[in-house]
């Protein structure tokens, strides 16, 4: 999963990508408020905010089967329930999710660095761009992509890559900021460092176990080189 050592990157970097969900806004709120109308509208108990949060991270499609298991609905429910979490997510996105303390700071400064920034999630595009929008992050990035962006989902390295080829940054160069081990297992592979924050999601692991060059508390507490 993760490499035995972690290199060292002594180089400054030429590109940052920044992960959105538990990383720079708290959409928790959202997740849960979606799914309990999917949820109660297919006949189905809803999911509890501690059983969201575990399983957030991996894409829409992967949330929607795990509670549906969760909850003990048929899977062949899955379509009916996408169809019905992308209409309630277009309502309720951002309603109830809140940019974490710092994440504005934290971008205001990798901004002024001068240096290409992209938005990289699992979350629908169209949903992430909205998101960002709302949050008045949208202006800090050149390229926002989504899950549905690219063939494969994070923690596959595929979508860090394409992204660095579309900032034009070295992957070696280019800095992954997360919150999960999703965003480090898709960086070591691409071979991108990695800064973690200690807050978001992690599938209820600490974070730091997850290997990785920076941990912080804040994103505006990143060491520059």
């Amino acid at each position: 999963m993760f490499p035995n050592s972690i290199p060292s990157y002594h180089e400054p970097p030429q590109a940052f990508i920044v992960d959105l969900d538990g990383t720079l806004v708290d959409t928790l709120g959202d997740f849960v408020a979606v799914l309990e109308r999917v949820l109660t509208g297919l006949g189905l108990a809803a999911v509890d905010r501690g059983f969201v949060e575990l399983t957030v991270g991996r894409g829409s499609e992967h949330l929607i089967r795990s509670c549906l298991a969760r909850v003990g609905g048929d899977p062949a429910l899955y379509e009916q329930a996408w169809q019905q979490y992308q209409m309630q997510y277009r309502v309720l996105n951002g309603q109830f999710s809140e940019v974490y303390p710092g994440a504005r700071e934290g971008l205001q400064r990798l901004r002024c660095l001068g240096l290409p920034m992209a938005c990289l999630t699992n979350k629908p595009a169209a949903f992430a761009r909205e998101l960002l929008s709302q949050k008045g992050l949208d202006g800090y990035f050149d390229k926002v992509f989504g899950g549905d962006d690219f063939e494969r989902k994070k923690p596959d390295p595929l979508p860090l890559l394409k992204t660095c080829e579309a900032l034009g940054s070295a992957p070696a160069r280019t800095w992954m900021i997360g919150d999960s081990s999703n965003d480090a297992q898709a960086a070591h592979a691409a071979g991108c460092p990695v800064v973690l924050v200690s807050y978001g999601y992690n599938h209820g692991e600490p974070i730091g176990s997850v290997p990785a060059q920076q941990y912080v508390d804040r994103l505006d507490e990143i060491k520059l080189p």
